[in-house]
């Protein structure tokens, strides 16, 4: 008799519902799912720490007492203080281009390169300076307290997330909005972006909140229509 069929005296096969297991991941338990929710605040809160404290005044004690455990249980997880570092930081990148990805799909097909370019910037801001979002500026901040075959890695995400600002900038060069190349303006305005971590409180920013911070970022870089960028006069 073949599995998943009724038996000849009527009744149904007891084999009907044990479905084969499919090759590849094993279930997950709840171990493993306890373990994926530790992780997590493991990394949320390694993540605070480092922002507030900086990574070589933070203890793993710190970490283990913001996540409710005991000193040497983040080892558990991680191999070491440096390794979770790295993973803060690769973690804030990806979370960062999944976001950025979800923000230009939401952007329409006849959206102006201007317009894009503002969605992108609004959206950095938000990485940057959103309450809990401290995976990206703990990368700025501790860069060079991860070795140099991490920052590669680091650095390969980092060149994915801005290839579609590059792309921005590339077409409002070709239109005569931005007054240097293409890539001084990514890199000008990255670095202008990221200076907001040492000056910008929304406390004391005079009704400008990160919208208005956006606007005022693309209109320094990028003319509007009615207007272009001075040429530098030869000498």
């Amino acid at each position: 008799m073949k599995a998943n069929q009724p038996s000849a005296n009527g009744l149904d096969n007891p084999t009907e519902n044990m479905a084969p297991r499919k090759p590849g991941r094993p279930r997950k338990t709840e171990a493993d799912t306890a373990n994926s929710s530790r992780r997590k605040d493991i990394i949320t809160a390694a993540a605070r720490h480092f922002r507030l404290k900086g990574f070589e005044a933070t203890t793993t004690r710190d970490i283990a007492s913001a996540t409710g455990m005991q000193s040497g249980s983040p080892f558990y997880h991680f191999k070491s203080k440096n390794e979770l570092l790295f993973t803060i930081m690769e973690e804030g990148m990806l979370r960062a281009e999944q976001e950025q990805l979800q923000t230009l799909a939401a952007l329409a097909p006849d959206t102006h390169p201007r317009d894009a370019l503002l969605a992108l910037v609004r959206h950095h801001l938000r990485v940057l300076h959103v309450p809990g979002s401290d995976f990206v500026p703990v990368m700025l901040h501790e860069w060079r307290s991860i070795s140099a075959q991490q920052r590669k890695q680091i650095v390969v995400l980092k060149d994915r997330y801005e290839v579609v600002w590059q792309a921005l900038l590339q077409t409002l060069h070709a239109q005569g909005r931005i007054g240097t190349t293409p890539e001084l303006a990514r890199l000008m305005l990255f670095g202008a972006v990221h200076g907001t971590l040492r000056w910008y409180d929304p406390k004391q920013s005079k009704g400008k909140g990160l919208d208005d911070l956006a606007v005022e970022f693309v209109n320094a870089f990028v003319t509007p229509d009615e207007a272009k960028p001075a040429r530098r006069s030869r000498s």
